[in-house]
């Protein structure tokens, strides 16, 4: 079995390494102290942060008679992976003409439950809700696009699709 020298060498092993860890963590914690000391010394009070905005509410409707269509052209870029608007379906349906049409309303294309029970029209302001993060607005799509962020990006896409017609 084992001898005493053995036994002996495996303890002081097993003793050293603790040894270590221990020393390790006394140091670790010397330098990452992360307990504060007294009282702190210079306090920013803040009146009320809460949802405060430094960007005045602009309507929806300003911002759309406000939009760029040849901006809104280049922003299409970001959908033309899947979406074409010469009347053809690719990955996703056909874009041209899509302000005004019904949800879910190209017809032969195989949309997802979540978009295919939708029963409104796609109006600029359902669009903008759509294009803001698409698995918000019709949670289970199969639309991946995860949105975007800047009201900007979306109205003139939106004023760039409107302008395409039928």
């Amino acid at each position: 079995m084992f001898d005493t020298m053995t036994l002996t060498k495996a303890t002081a092993g097993f003793c050293g390494a603790f040894l270590v860890f221990l020393l390790g963590k006394w140091v670790a914690e010397e330098l990452y102290h992360v307990d504060a000391h007294g009282e702190a010394s210079y306090v920013i009070e803040v009146a009320d942060a809460g949802g405060a905005s430094d960007e005045p509410e602009v309507d929806f409707a300003t911002l759309m008679a406000e939009a760029d269509v040849e901006k809104g052209a280049k922003v299409f870029r970001k959908c033309s992976a899947c979406h074409k608007i010469d009347g053809t379906d690719a990955t996703g349906p056909h874009l041209d003409g899509v302000v005004g049409r019904e949800q879910g309303g190209v017809a032969g294309f195989g949309y997802s439950s979540a978009l295919g029970g939708l029963s409104d029209v796609w109006t600029p302001e359902h669009l903008n809700d759509f294009l803001t993060k698409p698995s918000a607005y019709a949670p289970g799509t199969s639309m991946s696009f995860a949105g975007l962020k800047k009201i900007g990006d979306r109205v003139d896409l939106i004023a760039y699709l409107d302008s395409l017609g039928n």
